[in-house]
């Protein structure tokens, strides 16, 4: 895995809440974590110790950018394996809804249930977001990719579907 290469790193946060930014940078330890995964075990950042991955968080199954952009991993998968690394996605939905998600799409990587919003809190990808005027908390499109030591080697903050899988396995 390349070090040395790093997209959009965190900065200091800002005042507004609607523009926060990941508290997480570039070069720190992913941040300790278990919860439950669509196989219905338990996954934690100790069963991933040793292994590289990439952690990507999206706001809901079954919509169009979030169903998009798993599509995008899934048929990067194989280059991602051959790499060696993990693709995990992690949203706010329950098992059943991952299942259903998976199945629909036919994706065949982990996807883990963070319904208690502790995960996503850990890693600073809930936060304010902005829609149409509204202002709510929310998933924030990120993706952390994690080294074999534990180390954020790269993170893409409000992720823009659009290419995103190809930026992630340039880096790699």
């Amino acid at each position: 895995m390349a070090k040395n290469k790093t997209t959009k790193t965190a900065k200091k946060p800002s005042t507004k809440p609607e523009k926060a930014e990941n508290p997480l940078k570039v070069g720190q330890k992913a941040p300790a974590f278990s919860a439950l995964a669509d196989s219905g075990e338990k996954v934690s950042s100790k069963d991933l110790k040793g292994k590289s991955y990439v952690l990507y968080f999206y706001p809901k199954n079954m919509t169009p950018g979030c169903t998009i952009e798993a599509q995008d991993f899934q048929k990067a998968l194989p280059n991602f394996k051959k790499k060696n690394v993990e693709v995990i996605g992690v949203s706010k939905d329950s098992v059943d809804r991952h299942l259903k998600f998976k199945d629909k799409y036919d994706l065949k990587f982990t996807l883990i249930s963070d319904e208690d919003g502790k995960v996503c809190e850990k890693f600073g990808v809930w936060r304010m977001k902005s829609f149409m005027g509204r202002k709510f908390l929310g998933i924030v499109r990120t993706t952390f990719v994690v080294d074999k030591t534990g180390t954020i080697v790269a993170l893409f903050d409000e992720v823009k579907v659009k290419d995103h899988v190809k930026e992630v396995l340039a880096l790699l």
